[in-house]
């Protein structure tokens, strides 16, 4: 096999080599994408964001690369690009998109989401020196990352033709309990993180542009929970009251100095996109849902903010391809999300058959995807019975069988072909349900597998295959390939 090179002709070479085949002649595994369903994941959420009018700021670390990067924030249109990353590779990668749309008249910025360490100030610097003035946004939850690192930016990067130094943005990391990163509201390491924030941006270090919640909990939503929090409206509602919190902290701090326009940056795949599903505009004015009392509730707080004069902004990464985790939390009805949405796919091959090793003489089968392919994260269960709910690594799509598809019932349902075992290459398929509804598997049988959190799963792979379901007879034709970046 020829060895591809990692120049920028990379992109050709593999278009040469896959565009026109099937899924039936690429080697396995391979992961795949789905442009019509990429297409329509992207749409909703610019359309619904812009009804609102609310800010919107895609995150590109689940996919990385160039390609979808231009969906999530609409090629065509004129508005700012905001974009996450979570890694400067995914920075450096994407700066000559940033840079195309610049040329175009849209103001760009991206915000490196890890709250920031000392080694990654030369670089966002470079960044900031390629970009310009407003276009680097940094996370801060401690002071001090106010002070080195911060500074090392504000006096290295340099304006194009003015040799002025511009200041990053900097949001302030809040944790509404999810317990990853940041500071909780209504605490003392709040408080000083605000005073150290402020001070630094009277010493000409920074704009203090807005705080940030990232809902990562918002995973194990269920639209039934057994408590009232579990639902997805609870866990946006939460994400609002503490950043309104920290924000009002900020203006009452800022006094007679206040700047207009503080932004509030909520969201997670599942807070992000309920937005879909209920928030209307009426006469410039957004009204709550006809939904629960956190529905009105996240509703009236964003009404209320809008008001003050704070920006309300939703970030999300993953929704564009979905996965089997984004189908367990129901964050929208089957109008906008069933399991035909997920865009992202594994094809393996069944490389071995096991007739009556499974539970209740049911059959087994060994695919070629394993940990290295699919992931090792688990579908949350949250259902009222431990260990009702999927268990499972993947969930095979009904691509060449008759597999049942999961439901508005799922996690709790989830009968059919599953991965229920992995290791790090291999993948044993579990049968759930009655062994007389078996949907038989052969030797050397080619299989799609949906995963259960698309961001790990692509991890593994250094490009995209790209089908469109649109092509009516060639579904499963290889249309382009995405090259993803790798490293930090």
């Amino acid at each position: 096999m020829a060895t591809l090179s990692s120049s920028t002709g990379l992109k050709e070479q593999l278009r040469a080599r896959f565009a026109g085949k099937t899924l039936n002649d690429v080697p396995t595994p391979s992961v795949v994408l789905d442009l019509a369903k990429l297409e329509v994941n992207c749409e909703r959420m610019l359309e619904a964001t812009e009804r609102l009018g609310l800010l919107w700021r895609a995150h590109i670390k689940s996919h990385k690369t160039t390609e979808l990067t231009r969906l999530q924030v609409g090629d065509t249109l004129t508005t700012p690009v905001s974009l996450i990353v979570s890694t400067l590779t995914e920075a450096e990668n994407i700066l000559p998109l940033l840079q195309e749309y610049q040329s175009r008249g849209r103001p760009v910025n991206i915000l490196y989401s890890f709250p920031l360490f000392p080694t990654a100030a030369p670089r966002l610097a470079a960044l900031t020196s390629a970009l310009g003035p407003n276009s680097l946004s940094v996370m801060i939850d401690h002071p001090s990352q106010l002070t080195d690192p911060l500074a090392t930016i504000a006096s290295t990067s340099t304006t194009p033709g003015t040799g002025t130094h511009p200041a990053p943005q900097v949001f302030l990391k809040i944790d509404t309990s999810y317990g990853r990163a940041g500071v909780r509201p209504n605490t003392p390491a709040c408080d000083a993180l605000v005073d150290a924030a402020l001070a630094a941006e009277q010493r000409g270090l920074c704009t203090l542009h807005g705080v940030y919640s990232h809902a990562g909990h918002s995973y194990a939503a269920r639209q039934d929970g057994a408590q009232a929090e579990d639902d997805v409206w609870g866990y946006l509602a939460a994400e609002f009251r503490g950043l309104a919190e920290v924000a009002r902290l900020i203006e009452r701090k800022r006094g007679n100095n206040k700047k207009k326009g503080l932004v509030l940056s909520v969201g997670a795949t599942p807070t992000a996109t309920v937005v879909q599903q209920r928030g209307f505009v009426v006469d410039g004015a957004l009204e709550e849902g006809s939904g629960g009392g956190e529905e009105q509730e996240a509703g009236r707080l964003v009404r209320e903010l809008m008001a003050e004069g704070f920006q309300v902004e939703v970030h999300a990464g993953v929704y564009p391809t979905l996965d089997m985790q984004q189908l367990a939390t129901h964050a929208r009805d089957s109008s906008l999300m069933t399991a035909d949405d997920i865009a992202i796919s594994v094809v393996a091959e069944v490389a071995s058959v096991y007739p009556g090793r499974g539970a209740n003489g049911t059959t087994e089968a060994l695919i070629n995807a394993g940990t290295l392919a699919l992931g090792r994260e688990p579908v949350a269960d949250k259902g009222k019975v431990p260990g009702q709910d999927y268990p499972g690594w993947g969930f095979l799509m009904p691509w060449g069988l008759d597999n049942p598809v999961p439901g508005p019932d799922f996690p709790r349902v989830h009968d059919g072909w599953q991965v229920g075992r992995i290791s790090q290459e291999h993948g044993i398929l579990t049968w759930q349900g009655k062994k007389e509804d078996e949907v038989p598997l052969q030797y050397g049988q080619r299989v799609r597998v949906w995963p259960n959190h698309s961001c790990i799963s692509g991890a593994g792979f250094d490009w995209y295959l790209i089908v469109d379901s649109r092509n009516k007879g060639r579904e499963d034709e290889v249309v382009d390939v995405w090259p993803r970046w790798r490293g930090w």
